[in-house]
């Protein structure tokens, strides 16, 4: 197996004994994580390298967009230490049902299945990793990669439609991409950003970093993209960067654009989803989900002819 092959080539150039079976503790693990994804249709990630734009709250409404078109949907929150994604969908409390044939994810709005740390923590408990903190940065890499590969083995996920992955924005743009290819089959990335310059800096970085490793970039999500009035619905600029101009520059589809909206934001702040798909915003979400949708549907006809 060409996991098998790698790891091994890779302890053998550190002069490494594998006393501890590393390297076939991970190839079990991976090939029940090819055995967990082989009943998903399309497996996405979100992706950003930057925090703080929204890329939570763009997985959750796609989640629950593709699950309006009748879509089996499931969501994996690999923010390890800052899930959301339960609180977002009113799912707080909840937990995953320990079974002896996997983990058995609890289920939401419009039957979206959800998998996340935040089920294992304690409301006002941070994520802390124990080992030798004199290697910390290495350590800690280590533990949050062996932690989402047993997320994706371990969890019974079924027959879904889609699986979007909620990636952490990372440190550094690397982690992204590098989290991603641990999930096989990867249909591709959606990448959020805001029109702002810094950001557009960090994404544009991921976005290469991704593309280097292989994977398919579907598009870019421009969130925050303006200022919605809850008065009077009326949009406004907040940033004045060019999200265009850079999905020309990377040659990637802009796949829409998703003002600040405060009444939707409170929503999901309080657990409460809005579930109204004639809301104008919400509609936005449905628009991004078809064209996702139509370039999957192309990928799946040209792979056909080839």
């Amino acid at each position: 197996m060409a996991i098998e092959k790698d790891l091994k080539s890779i302890l053998g150039k550190l002069n490494y004994s594998d006393d501890a079976k590393v390297v076939q503790q991970i190839t079990e693990q991976m090939r029940q994580v090819q055995a967990r994804m082989a009943g998903v249709q399309h497996k996405l990630v979100v992706m950003s390298g930057k925090g703080g734009v929204g890329k939570s709250m763009t997985t959750v409404n796609l989640a629950l967009a593709f699950a309006r078109q009748g879509a089996k949907v499931g969501v994996l929150d690999v923010d390890l230490n800052g899930p959301c994604v339960p609180r977002m969908l009113g799912m707080t409390g909840q937990s995953l049902t320990m079974t002896s044939d996997g983990a058995i994810p609890p289920v939401g709005p419009l039957g979206i299945k959800v998998a996340s740390m935040d089920f294992f923590l304690d409301p006002a408990s941070p994520v802390r990793w124990k080992g030798p903190m004199d290697v910390s940065p290495v350590w800690l890499g280590l533990m949050e990669m062996n932690v989402i590969r047993e997320f994706l083995a371990d969890v019974m996920w079924g027959e879904l439609d889609y699986l979007l992955t909620d990636l952490p924005p990372g440190a550094a743009a690397d982690k992204p991409p590098v989290i991603a290819g641990f999930i096989p089959d990867l249909a591709g990335a959606i990448v959020v950003t805001t029109p702002s310059e810094v950001a557009s800096d960090v994404v544009q970085k991921s976005v290469t970093y991704a593309r280097d490793m292989g994977i398919r970039v579907l598009g870019m999500v421009e969130n925050m993209s303006k200022y919605r009035c809850p008065s009077c619905g009326a949009e406004h600029d907040l940033f004045e960067g060019d999200t265009e101009a850079l999905c020309d520059a990377l040659n990637v589809p802009l796949l829409g654009r998703i003002p600040f909206d405060r009444s939707l934001a409170r929503t999901f702040d309080k657990g409460a989803p809005l579930l109204d798909d004639q809301y104008p915003t919400i509609q936005r979400f449905q628009e991004i989900a078809g064209r996702i949708q139509s370039l999957l549907d192309y990928k799946k006809v040209l792979a056909e002819k080839l």
